[in-house]
Parts: structure tokens; C-alpha cells; sequence
């Protein structure tokens, strides 16, 4: 980002190829319209770009770049409130049938496996939004607890519990599966 900022229009491509599709499913898992998180998606590239100038280095990017995503998302739900699920499958990530090779399993274990990845979504998405976006900013973003914490504006304690309720909610979803 220092590079972009400094004048590299090559650095750009690599941040954004870097993190286009992480950032994308972010957003379409947290607002849940393939159409409005599209359109998110421009919005936070486009403000990053108008803030290039003004980008110091406070955290890791990615920190700076889901903070930028969380900060478009709160504007979003403000403007629109919650919108109805209709997808959880990602342009940019792997499709439910994608997640399992059907040609390695045998054919019992492999519709298992895609039953598991459908419940998984499902749960994901019916977790409490603070804890939905605590959980998808660690997976998709790779973000520790502290960077969570920085995205969200929220203290690290407030991260760490969201997170912990997350996963516990997840586990005793998908605890039928074991």
C-alpha cells in the first residue's frame, strides 16, 4: 500500500489481487445480496483509492482495507437494514460442489461432505451479525483477534468473545457431523 501510495499503479493490482476475492466473500456473506455486495466491493476499493494519499501505516493492510469494508458495511445496513440471504456462494470462491472432489471420495463420503458444507453456510449465516463478521473477517481475512478488534472498532475482549461465541455456535451446529 506504501508503494501505491507513493505512485506505483502496480501495486494496486497486486493488493488487489491479493485480496479481491477474501474481501468479496466478506461482504457478500455479511450483507447476503450478491447485487449489493458487488456493489460494496466497488465502494471500498473506490475509497481506497481516494484515500491513498492520506494512508499511513497504523496496522496491517488487511486491518486498514476490512476496516474500510466494515466502515461501508454499517453505512449499507444503515441506508438498507438487513437484507434476506439468497446466496452464499461466492463469485470469486469455491461453489458448495466445489468443496468436495467427488472423484477421490467415495460416493456416500463425498455427498456427506457437500451436506456438511451446506449446513456450515447455513449456520454462518444465521449467526449474530457482530459474531458472523468476527468469524468471516478471521476466515476470509485471515485476521488475527487484535486486527478484528481494530476493523471493527471494537476492544480486543469484544473481538475475542464474538469470535469464541462463533465458533462454539458453529461447533455445536455441525457437532451432529462427529
Amino acid at each position: 500500500m506504501l508503494c501505491y501510495r507513493d505512485g506505483d499503479a502496480g501495486a494496486f493490482d497486486a493488493l488487489y489481487a491479493r485480496h479481491k476475492g477474501g474481501l468479496y466473500r466478506y461482504l457478500l456473506r455479511q450483507c447476503r445480496e450478491p447485487g449489493a455486495a458487488e456493489e460494496l466491493f466497488q465502494d471500498v476499493w473506490m475509497n481506497l483509492i481516494r484515500s491513498r494519499a492520506g494512508y499511513t501505516v497504523q496496522a496491517k493492510f488487511t486491518t486498514y482495507l476490512y476496516r474500510l469494508a466494515h466502515n461501508r458495511l454499517i453505512d449499507h445496513y444503515r441506508k438498507h437494514g438487513q437484507a434476506v440471504v439468497t446466496s452464499l456462494d461466492a463469485e470469486d470462491g469455491p461453489v458448495v460442489e466445489d468443496l468436495v472432489d467427488e472423484s477421490r471420495q467415495p460416493p456416500d463420503t463425498a455427498y456427506d461432505l457437500k451436506r456438511q458444507a451446506v449446513e456450515l453456510l447455513r449456520l454462518v449465516a444465521e449467526l449474530p451479525a457482530p459474531q458472523r463478521e468476527a468469524f468471516l473477517l478471521q476466515q476470509e481475512g485471515g485476521m488475527s483477534v487484535e486486527a478484528i478488534a481494530a476493523a471493527t472498532g471494537v476492544s480486543r475482549e469484544t473481538a475475542k468473545s464474538r469470535l469464541r461465541y462463533a465458533l462454539a455456535k458453529l461447533r455445536q451446529g455441525m457437532s451432529k457431523w462427529h
